[in-house]
């Protein structure tokens, strides 16, 4: 049997934050919206909170970029804020942010990636994680769900959040993402701490599937 020592930490990092992870996609609100039982109205709804979790993550994009622990990470061609304004312009009109506040859910989430920006690079990496690669795998049934459920054009507006254009190889990009992750200049201590928070950030979104499940209930 393989030590801990000689399993990659991408590995560890998947497989200790399996259980929250399959929490997060089986939460009621992402199995209503997946299943094309909720409207468009709850597509937007997630697509608005989305905006204020990315927002946290790349404002902090530019500051991170020398740091010799989050740097690596920070790629141009992952960068979500812009294609999820295009998408929301196309949900809500020109005035799609006139009045949008979080969800006090989303808020905390917020809040968290900032705090890990700001003092704890490492930490913040699990976020990263957490999200990006997210996208590029579950994300894509959510494109795909939402272009068969309510008419988008085939990866255009509404669903370009998903779209990763300057990513060629999706498969090759997360092999190289899984590699950085196993390269960490982390000890043993603080790879649990990011193992830890990256289960945090899956029970923050869960946090918000269920605030969005109770602002978009099935239709009785």
């Amino acid at each position: 049997m393989d030590s801990p020592a000689a399993t990659p930490f991408s590995t560890l990092i998947r497989t200790a934050s399996h259980q929250q992870h399959t929490e997060a996609e089986n939460s009621s609100f992402m199995s209503h919206l997946l299943g094309g039982r909720l409207g468009v109205a709850a597509y937007r709804g997630y697509t608005e909170q989305l905006w204020f979790v990315y927002r946290a993550l790349e404002s902090s994009s530019a500051a991170l970029a020398g740091d010799p622990v989050a740097g690596p990470f920070i790629r141009p061609e992952l960068a979500r804020t812009a294609q999820l304004e295009r998408d929301l312009a196309h949900l809500g009109g020109p005035g799609w942010h006139t009045g949008l506040r979080p969800l006090p859910a989303t808020a905390a989430y917020a809040a968290r990636i900032e705090d890990c920006a700001r003092a704890w690079p490492a930490g913040y990496i699990a976020h990263h994680y957490t999200r990006y690669l997210g996208d590029l795998s579950g994300g894509q049934v959510i494109r795909g769900t939402a272009e068969k459920t309510w008419g988008f054009a085939r990866k255009g507006d509404g669903v370009r959040f998903y779209v990763f254009e300057d990513i060629g190889n999706p498969a090759e990009f997360k092999r190289h993402y899984r590699s950085l992750l196993d390269a960490l200049p982390l000890d043993d201590l603080e790879k649990q701490q990011v193992i830890d928070e990256c289960k945090r950030a899956f029970a923050l979104n869960t946090a918000v599937f269920r605030q969005l499940g109770e602002a978009f209930p099935l239709s009785a």
